[in-house]
């Protein structure tokens, strides 16, 4: 980016947002409704603002040449002034005066009408926030590259993240926090230990179910934040694709402390440089790379030892336990850490494999606290505070009596719910429930206080109950069995989707899936906008529903094995219908487009949110599921069919990197005696080693360069290579087996350094001898040829008219080529030479 154009370019963007901003607060004035998305886009384009304001200080203060990050930013400027223009285009469009406005503010009635609907704010949202992430990421690499003085730029894109992982993440910005005057002593207990010279480098806050572990840790996180203490967080959460796993866990924290603390950055980009694929090794691996190393080498400039906190809520959520064991153990290597030193507060239940990963830790490697042993009369004392404040806004919202609820009520609701802040909160947004009466729900919320039920059956069994009550006697079993595929689908995904991502995927009709959970908001996040993913509010009543112990004396249980056939089943379906996975699903024009200049907005356009799941989960469903793949069934067919199109469509996603580890997970669960299956995906997964990192660049190499190079005898070649291409053609000999040695022209055992073509193009004369030409290829005389010109052979690419067509393998990559019309040969070090036959318009 030019000095003079990227400056240009910000402050065009910070007028443009300032004018946006402005039409928002104009509309946020004038309309009654909608205030919900256009208060969320007015605060999107002021943050955007305030970044690209701090990039433009930065800007007048340094020259170009000391801006390597921001000097990369023409492209996403533009386009975000783009996107920012057509909003305000829009926007004014409904400013201008009409008569009809005039005549009725002459009446005293607002005319303006807010032009944008929910799911286009969302998507507008969701593209400024990368914007902004884009250029937070550029600053904040810039301004520590000034202050450690690096040269060369490190692309922190280059590590992923968890997206939603961070306590102050958009996902989680409107998630609990603890009230003033609650939790004081724990909070202070957490502080102190922060603070502490001597403290013990992990702090272990244990909690069963429902205990209020994961607004704590949310809280402690801001206070810490607000203190300049906070190193790093991630929140670990069930169903929430990589917040699930541990496969981003380390990758995150170090995205958060380079922020930080800019010392590791030089050791981090020494990591990545020397492995590139380093944030796909072993988490131990990550972990000494990208934490430890780099801590370890930091200049030291401060009197004394910096000390930075990583806050880890809900390491029960993570779906390996293997993982969790690992990730304690390397933790404990903070103990020690010198230059800087890390504290590490951890949330969980107290879960065996996780007590057992503690009581392996090395004496006086951390401290804990157990909330549901907390002092009776603190946790009674937090949890009547809350129902005094949720209750006294239910009441003030709903014009009911100053007397409601009773201290006697208030008193009832406090000995139910003691040590379960979830039933306090569950109580009172089911109290809340639109539609219905806070006075008579109260009263069936207490009719359970004698009950012989657990606390968690209290907590749902309320809400669930009163739904099914209300149903006719003969429409019972069936609202159950709808209430088993929706509730039980939800509570079951990897990942959550949205209302109309769930209408396609389990094929019900989207209204009755809005009506089904409009009834439902005590025990999911469901938002107004359908395209915005349904969530749980909590993990025990994802608990509450799956548990076996509860199958006989709970009409409301979930069978999850069954239901993890049912996705399974769904996704295969959705996979393979008339709108899912074909040959260049994205409609790309040229087949060397890389994936790099593919717009996030094009992937989304011809891959639904549902089909991305489908993609990325459908495997884990079948493994949960139990299930195994016999020869012809409906796994092995979807294999046979769309092979290829899933796996174009996971590098579009950017998931190509798990390919290898989803096959092996097939291959697991193939039955023995299912020989066709075996070798399909043993072929499959040598195919995929082979040609994974072309594909992840340019996903339709796929079919061009993985096909026309694989073995003659790889059963994905096989069946595939009707999908090859039929502009160009490799006539010299390939591969026979995957094992096989390659072939060679005879007389050319050893490197060829120069080939042309005969004056008359029926020859190929080498430095060693001549070969002619096969005749089906030679060149016709009838036939004008092209001008060589237009086929270039450049490194690992032959190309057309200057677009990339064709990837040669290293073992392909020649010492010397020719053209000739439509033919290009290449020679090669080991002796072989390649011919291919291009057929161009």
């Amino acid at each position: 980016m030019d000095g003079l154009s990227g400056a240009a370019s910000v402050i065009a963007v910070i007028d443009i947002s300032a004018k946006v901003a402005s039409l928002c607060y104009k509309y946020s004035v004038e309309v009654k409704h909608a205030k919900d998305d256009i208060e969320r886009l007015h605060r999107k384009v002021n943050n955007t603002k305030t970044i690209l304001e701090k990039l433009q200080q930065l800007l007048d203060k340094q020259g170009k040449s000391q801006l390597p990050a921001t000097n990369t930013l023409l492209d996403p400027l533009q386009r975000c002034s783009q996107e920012l223009e057509r909003l305000e285009a829009t926007l004014q469009a409904k400013l201008k005066p009409s008569g009809h406005r005039k005549a009725m503010r002459q009446i005293g009635l607002r005319a303006l009408k807010w032009p944008l609907t929910s799911k286009e704010v969302e998507k507008t949202v969701q593209n400024l926030e990368k914007y902004g992430h884009t250029f937070s990421l550029a600053l904040q690499v810039d301004q520590i590259a000034l202050v450690v003085d690096i040269s060369q730029q490190l692309d922190l894109t280059r590590l992923p993240i968890a997206i939603g992982a961070s306590f102050d993440s958009h996902a989680d910005e409107h998630n609990a926090r603890c009230l003033p005057n609650t939790r004081m002593d724990l909070l202070k207990n957490i502080t102190d230990w922060a603070n502490e010279k001597d403290g013990k480098p992990i702090f272990w806050l244990c909690g069963m179910a429902g205990t209020g572990k994961s607004t704590i840790a949310r809280t402690a996180a801001e206070i810490l934040d607000k203190d300049n203490k906070l190193g790093a967080s991630f929140f670990f959460k069930k169903g929430e694709g990589e917040r699930g796993n541990a496969s981003r866990f380390f990758t995150t924290i170090a995205t958060d402390l380079v922020a930080h603390e800019p010392g590791i950055l030089p050791g981090i980009k020494k990591a990545l440089d020397e492995d590139s694929a380093l944030s796909q090794r072993a988490l131990k691996d990550q972990f000494e790379k990208f934490i430890l190393d780099p801590l370890s080498g930091v200049q030291q400039t401060h009197s004394t030892i910096p000390v930075w906190v990583i806050v880890i809520d809900a390491l029960d959520e993570c779906e390996r336990e293997e993982d969790i064991q690992a990730i304690l153990q390397l933790l404990t290597r903070a103990k020690d850490m010198q230059p800087v030193s890390l504290r590490v507060l951890v949330t969980s239940r107290p879960e065996l494999h996780i007590r057992l990963g503690f009581q392996e830790m090395p004496n006086g490697t951390y401290q804990d606290l157990v909330l549901h042993e907390v002092a009776k009369s603190s946790i009674e004392h937090d949890i009547r505070l809350f129902y005094e404040h949720e209750l006294g806004m239910i009441r003030r919202a709903r014009m009911l009596s100053p007397n409601w609820p009773t201290a006697d009520q208030i008193r009832a609701l406090v000995d139910l719910a003691v040590p379960l802040f979830i039933f306090a909160a569950t109580v009172c947004r089911y109290i809340g429930t639109k539609g219905g009466h806070p006075k008579e729900y109260l009263s069936k919320v207490l009719t359970y206080q004698k009950s012989n039920f657990s606390q968690i059956d209290r907590t749902y069994l309320p809400i669930l109950e009163q739904l099914l009550v209300e149903q006719e006697e003969d429409e019972k079993e069936a609202w159950l069995q709808a209430f088993r595929k929706l509730v039980g689908s939800i509570v079951i995904l990897e990942s959550p989707l949205s209302i109309a991502s769930l209408a396609h995927l389990l094929q019900v009709p989207q209204e009755e899936i809005a009506c089904r959970l409009d009834a439902l908001h005590s025990v999911l996040s469901v938002p107004n906008n359908e395209d915005i993913p349904v969530r749980l509010l909590h993990l025990s009543f994802r608990d509450f529903l799956v548990d076996r112990q509860t199958q006989e004396k709970s009409q409301f249980w979930i069978d999850a094995r069954d239901t993890h056939k049912s996705l399974t089943s769904f996704c295969l379906e959705l996979m393979s219908g008339s709108d899912g996975l074909h040959q260049n699903i994205c409609n790309l024009a040229a087949p060397g487009t890389a994936r790099s200049e593919i717009d996030e907005g094009t992937i989304t356009s011809y891959l639904s949110p549902e089909l991305q799941y489908a993609c990325r989960y459908w495997v884990s469903h079948l493994e949960q599921s139990q299930q195994k793949i016999a020869n012809r069934d409906a796994t092995h067919l979807f294999l046979q069919k769309h092979f290829l199109h899933w796996f174009e469509a996971m590098s579009l996603i950017r998931e190509s990197s798990r390919f290898v580890h989803l096959l092996t997970k097939l291959q697991a669960l193939a039955i023995p005696s299912a020989d066709a299956v075996s070798s399909f995906l043993s072929d499959a997964k040598r195919f995929v080693l082979r040609f994974q990192p072309i594909v992840a660049d340019a996903p339709l190499q796929l079919y061009f360069s993985a096909l026309t190079f694989a073995p003659e005898r790889s059963l994905i070649r096989q069946a595939f290579e009707k999908q090859a291409p039929e502009k160009m053609k490799m006539v010299s000999k390939r591969e026979i087996d995957w094992d096989a040695c390659r072939s060679t022209l005879e007389g050319h055992s050893s490197s060829v350094r120069a080939v042309a073509f005969s004056p008359d193009g029926k020859l190929v004369q080498t430095d060693r001898g001549d070969i002619t030409l096969p005749s089906p290829t030679s060149p016709s005389p009838s036939v004008p040829l092209p001008q060589p010109s237009r086929i270039f052979v450049e490194d690992q690419w032959i190309s057309i008219d200057q677009q990339r067509l064709l990837w040669l393998p290293p073992e392909y990559r020649s010492t010397c080529s020719a053209v000739n019309g439509q033919l290009v040969y290449l020679g090669h070090s080991s002796g072989r030479i390649s011919l291919f036959k291009l057929h161009i318009p």
